[in-house]
């Protein structure tokens, strides 16, 4: 069962990714489609852990592609895959997988709110497996979705506000509220639920921003002789970096900052880890087209 699933999942998203990149080709020169990629690393150097001994080291990887079309020619919507791999380096006393991995798939559609003016509804739905194995079972599944309204009463600034629905996860709604602003060219705040960012552009091709937020995620592991027992890891961070764009596709940026929580921590007592602050780095490239 789990080979079949695995091998079900990667032939779905080969076919995917490669229908995506064919059409992304084709249309390259129509200019009629977006297509949007953003792979990062960010290292969080080896610190420790709090009362008890031991250190903990992290490298986490992420991909995600995303195709922006609209359907009958009218309804905008956003498919996605996203894989994600976490190292972990672990000394302490409370046995961790050597690494933790992901897979999600999404689909996200924004329509107009009613009849009010400037208004906007957007659901998105994200097909998931999160686990310590790139074999995944149904024990590993999991559907996220995410509801909110949003409100655009000028150019520049946008509202936010609704819900995300997590099942099965030990927090199983949580609110999503946020604002984009730009008050000029130059200067955007972004406050998002998923992370914020303060970005001020200096030049056409340099861009300097500060960054800071939460996040938080389960996935099923196996941990001494339990199966399918879950681990969740949040993090809490904040910093700075810089983005240089590259050409008018390409833009690569650096960022730095502090690690200012973080935590491994098993459902049903099973065991926690909570670090010290610490130091990250990211490194990250986005596409469009």
């Amino acid at each position: 069962m789990n080979k079949n699933i695995c091998n079900v999942l990667f032939i779905f998203a080969a076919i995917l990714f490669l229908s995506f990149a064919r059409a992304w080709a084709q249309e390259a020169q129509e200019e009629t489609y977006d297509n949007e990629a953003d792979m990062y690393v960010r290292y969080v150097p080896s610190r420790s852990a709090k009362a008890q001994s031991g250190r903990v080291q992290i490298i986490e990887s992420s991909f995600e592609y995303v195709r922006n079309l609209k359907l009958f020619g009218e309804l905008p919507v956003e498919l996605s895959i996203n894989p994600q791999y976490i190292d972990i380096r672990n000394s302490t006393q409370v046995e961790l997988p050597s690494h933790l991995t992901g897979f999600s798939t999404g689909i996200e559609t924004t329509v107009p709110l009613f009849n009010l003016e400037k208004a906007y509804f957007h659901i998105g739905v994200f097909p998931s497996f999160y686990g310590d194995q790139w074999t995944f079972d149904l024990g590993h599944f999991r559907i996220p979705s995410c509801y909110y309204a949003i409100y655009r009463p000028n150019e520049k600034l946008i509202l936010i506000g609704g819900v995300s629905v997590y099942p099965k996860y030990e927090d199983t709604v949580l609110p999503v509220i946020g604002f984009i602003y730009m008050p000029n060219d130059a200067l955007t705040f972004e406050i998002l639920p998923d992370g914020s960012t303060i970005s001020y552009a200096l030049t056409k091709k340099v861009t300097l921003f500060l960054e800071g937020g939460d996040f938080s995620d389960e996935y099923v592991v196996s941990k001494d002789t339990n199966r399918n027992v879950v681990l969740r890891y949040s993090q809490a961070y904040c910093g700075g970096g810089i983005k240089f764009q590259v050409n008018k596709n390409i833009e690569a940026y650096l960022s730095a900052g502090a690690v200012l929580a973080g935590a491994f921590k098993y459902r049903d007592e099973l065991g926690k880890v909570s670090m010290e602050r610490g130091p990250y780095v990211t490194v990250g490239v986005q596409m469009t087209l």
